[in-house]
């Protein structure tokens, strides 16, 4: 799908920001192509591998979502510090190298805000095809900065949004551009900006998974209204989405399909994974950490225990195995993953938290469970069934966090949920006899911006949000 073949120089200072169509465009290299018709602009978008990943996997380590073994707790110590839950650890002092989601979220940023300012005066298309890549752009942008928000910056409040900082904001794509840090709630306003002025232009159908539609507009609107606790507008835009797409991928129907060599004792060949460009469920396609492999992270035995019984999307995709002194679940599938993006799976169970909270418990519920019928081996299938909120909240949080595991939403929610103080996400585990554990108050929710970004802050300036 990578169809890039325009060169533009990349330049690291506030976060991978390109230079400008008034200087260096203007005196391009040898060799390169100067941008001026729209499928030079569009084709940045199919650019999958820079602007279209997600690589949360600090947050991962953090949620014990992935397996860390002995030797890399040994060598990477801001991995340890998370996965470990250390509150005495100093993230920022440790993180000198690992800035992979900031930098791969501000290429991606700048390569949307240079589209974002040159798509409506390209040459070699109508009004309304440079409308659409605009209008594509600005939602990619958007979906990048609430990753960068909700990684690096508390999570959203409605009584300390307006004081709190976030991340930079840049919206030029001018290397000198000035940048300001902007409090959450002004980030949280200029995101949902983007994508209102975005959706009147988004198509119903996509070029390419990598580009995003009408649904997958209405989707994000809903996960971002989620984040900022207004019920009422993320199931309107829930509904909307599904409207346009509300597709269930039958994992019942790949177990069946791949049952003799998911089954087969002590092997691990790898199934292909049906989580690709063409998943049924994908509104928006984007990368996750493992952007350069073919396999998913395995998982730890901790982990692999909140699963429901009969869960065949789990029992597809990962196998315990032990090595040595280390048990885990090893991953299975072979291919891509949409751990980036937007599915259909996780509109479904945003609705039903809208839904349940309204006090819609029988509704919440008949939509939570019609994600699990398409999870749950038929024999071992029962409908959950209750009329206590709490009971239903907590049953579509567990069914959320194994059907979005490996991407930065658990995470999120986590924070999300903490933050409001009701349903609040602590963890705990034994390792080697002893206890650690994971508060929901704890500081480790926020990562530190890395030292790159805080030493070299470009035009502009960055306060750290933790004190470690």
């Amino acid at each position: 799908m990578k169809n890039i073949y325009i060169n533009i120089l990349y330049i690291l200072a506030l976060g991978l920001v390109v230079a400008s169509c008034d200087n260096y465009l203007d005196d391009a290299p040898k060799g390169s192509k100067i941008p001026t018709t729209l499928a030079d602009y569009e084709a940045f978008l199919r650019d999958e591998y820079t602007n279209q990943s997600v690589d949360a996997a600090q947050a991962l380590n953090l949620m014990n979502d992935k397996f860390i073994d002995i030797a890399t707790l040994a060598a990477e110590r801001l991995t340890k510090a998370n996965y470990m839950w250390d509150e005495t650890a100093d993230r920022i002092e440790l993180k000198q190298s690992d800035e992979r989601l900031y930098y791969g979220q501000y290429a991606g940023i700048s390569t949307f805000n240079l589209i974002i300012s040159n798509a409506l005066t390209t040459t070699e298309a109508t009004e309304a095809e440079k409308r659409v890549v605009w209008a594509e752009a600005k939602i990619l942008r958007a979906m990048s900065y609430y990753n960068l928000v909700n990684f690096y910056a508390d999570t959203y409040e409605a009584s300390t949004a307006g004081t709190k900082l976030s991340v930079p904001l840049i919206t030029s794509a001018d290397i000198n551009a000035p940048s300001k840090q902007v409090t959450i709630q002004e980030l949280y306003d200029f995101i949902l900006t983007d994508v209102k002025e975005a959706l009147p232009y988004l198509p119903k159908v996509s070029q390419t998974a990598l580009h995003p539609n009408l649904g997958a507009g209405y989707a994000f609107y809903s996960r971002v209204y989620l984040q900022m606790n207004n019920y009422t507008e993320a199931l309107k835009y829930a509904n909307l989405a599904l409207a346009e797409n509300n597709k269930l991928y039958d994992w019942n129907a790949y177990y069946t399909t791949n049952k003799t060599i998911i089954d087969l004792p002590n092997s691990y060949t790898n199934t292909p994974s049906p989580m690709g460009y063409d998943y049924v469920e994908n509104y928006t396609y984007r990368h996750g950490a493992t952007t350069y492999l073919s396999t998913e992270f395995s998982i730890p035995v901790d982990r692999a225990q909140r699963f429901e019984a009969g869960d065949v999307r789990f029992k597809s995709r990962w196998k315990i195995r032990t090595v040595g002194v280390e048990t885990y679940y090893r991953r299975t599938l072979s291919g891509m993953f949409n751990y980036g993006g937007i599915t259909t799976v996780e509109v479904y169970l945003i609705k039903a938290e809208c839904l349940a909270r309204a006090g819609q418990i029988s509704d919440a519920l008949a939509v939570l469970n019609q994600v699990r019928k398409t999870r749950i081996l038929p024999a071992l299938y029962q409908d959950i069934v209750t009329t206590d909120k709490t009971a239903a909240l907590n049953a579509i949080f567990k069914t959320k966090n194994n059907e979005l595991i490996l991407t930065l939403i658990p995470f999120a929610d986590a924070r999300r949920l903490n933050a409001e103080g009701v349903y609040k996400v602590s963890f705990s585990k034994v390792d080697a006899g002893t206890t650690y554990s994971l508060s929901s108050t704890s500081h480790l929710w926020t990562m530190p911006f890395p030292q790159g970004a805080t030493k070299n802050p470009g035009n502009g300036t960055i306060t750290q949000n933790v004190a470690k």
